[in-house]
């Protein structure tokens, strides 16, 4: 399996962990404040945004450009709530469909990519990384330990 087809497949199972990590939960669990000032609902938000900034940074690869503008991601925490503040009277349920729609736009742009820029050294590598498995898998595993506390 080539290094490209291993990351989508890693990506989709991780998805699959997270949406697992959040399957039942009602409405009012989704809102319940327990992350600081975040619930489920923020932290499916923020992951959202992270697949709508980065599947641009791959469509900016796949043309030869640099992957991120001038504006830097470094302060992820204003990046955080800026994603969060656009969606604050957003129903869950638009939340969730919001969720799986950034997150087939966001692996469509990294198949889309030649397999060079998704390479351990590939210049796509950075952006697709920092917002896929390991990111599902951070938040599935605090929302499950939450879920049990």
């Amino acid at each position: 399996m080539s290094d490209k087809a291993t990351l989508l497949r890693e990506d989709d199972l991780a998805f699959g962990e997270l949406r697992e990590a959040i399957d039942g939960l009602t409405e009012d669990a989704m809102r319940q404040v327990w992350l600081g000032t975040w619930g489920v609902r923020e932290i499916l938000i923020h992951i959202s945004g992270w697949h709508d900034e980065m599947a641009a940074a791959l469509h900016r690869v796949a043309k030869g450009d640099a992957p991120y503008p001038a504006e830097t991601y470094d302060d992820f925490d204003a990046w955080n709530a800026r994603f969060v503040d656009q969606k604050v009277g957003v129903k869950t349920a638009d939340v969730l469909a919001d969720l799986d729609t950034s997150h087939r736009r966001f692996v469509s742009a990294a198949a889309a990519l030649a397999e060079p820029l998704l390479a351990p050294d590939g210049v796509a590598r950075g952006p697709f990384e920092g917002a896929a498995a390991a990111h599902y898998r951070e938040h599935a595993a605090q929302i499950r330990q939450w879920r049990q506390g």
